[in-house]
């Protein structure tokens, strides 16, 4: 991909190019691009992701080639999920042919496909993973006087949640409670209903997450240990969400879906401004 920030996709053990191919030519458009022509430029908005059926295409940060994306990977896809600018600049070395996804596409894409967005979700998560610990070893991670504070999902969707998960009351976490600590395994996520919960990364928070937020998911995708711990900094009520209702949430609400991947690519530009 062109944000090398979070690592291209087929770079990683968990990439499947015959996934990516389901799902891009489901609603994408298969166009030709020009020897050296400049299809995706740095700093400009995303609108649009590529699957590469043939050729070579270099990117360019600045003035400088990163990295070569061949047959059978995509591009451009974490401008689209993130809705933030591009990173790097995509050169045609080659007459090459695409597939590509308008951003509005993406959606239902992930409808038809929800194992697309599980398997970038999980490659996403991968990464943040390894950027976290480089920051942990250069003594990099966040200050707690540089907290960001995060929001996913709006009262609506959240009421719809609740709604759809009636069966799981909403949890009460009073102030100060631990709910998860770094190195436990991951049962569920949460989305924070009421209160404050405060997300440490080696007791330097990172992160205060509101009504709305979420927070837990990556230990529930993954199902690696926790990478960080929460505690409740006012009394909260959390809507909690295991694995088997995370799955089924990914495969009948698409908007589950991309609103998460769209977290994880805001929390991996945080993580790894920092890793320079």
């Amino acid at each position: 991909m062109e944000d090398l920030d979070f690592t291209r996709p087929a770079k990683s053990p968990i990439y499947d190019p015959a996934i990516a191919w389901e799902f891009f030519k489901f609603a994408g458009r298969a166009e030709s691009v020009s020897q050296g022509e400049s299809f995706i430029v740095e700093n400009q908005k995303g609108d649009k992701m590529y699957f590469l059926l043939e050729g070579e295409v270099g990117l360019i940060r600045g003035k400088k080639v990163i990295d070569i994306v061949r047959e059978g990977e995509i591009i451009g896809e974490m401008a689209v999920v993130s809705q933030q600018p591009r990173t790097a600049t995509a050169v045609a070395k080659t007459a090459c042919r695409v597939i590509s996804l308008e951003a509005r596409q993406f959606q239902s894409a992930i409808q038809r496909m929800p194992e697309f967005a599980l398997m970038l979700m999980n490659i996403m998560i991968n990464r943040l993973r390894l950027t976290i610990a480089r920051l942990s070893i250069s003594k990099a991670l966040p200050d707690e006087d540089r907290w960001r504070e995060c929001s996913v999902f709006d009262r609506k969707f959240v009421a719809e949640l609740v709604r759809e998960l009636q069966d799981r009351p909403p949890v009460h976490c009073p102030v100060h409670k631990v709910i998860m600590r770094e190195g436990e395994a991951g049962v569920f996520m949460y989305v924070v209903l009421e209160g404050t919960v405060a997300v440490s990364l080696q007791s330097r928070i990172v992160e205060r997450i509101g009504p709305g937020g979420v927070f837990g998911e990556m230990a529930l995708v993954d199902q690696f240990p926790r990478v960080a711990s929460a505690v409740a900094e006012t009394d909260c009520s959390l809507l909690a969400i295991n694995r088997n209702d995370f799955l089924s949430l990914v495969k009948t609400n698409p908007g589950f879906g991309a609103s998460l991947l769209k977290t994880v690519a805001e929390r991996m530009r945080y993580m790894t401004s920092r890793d320079r």
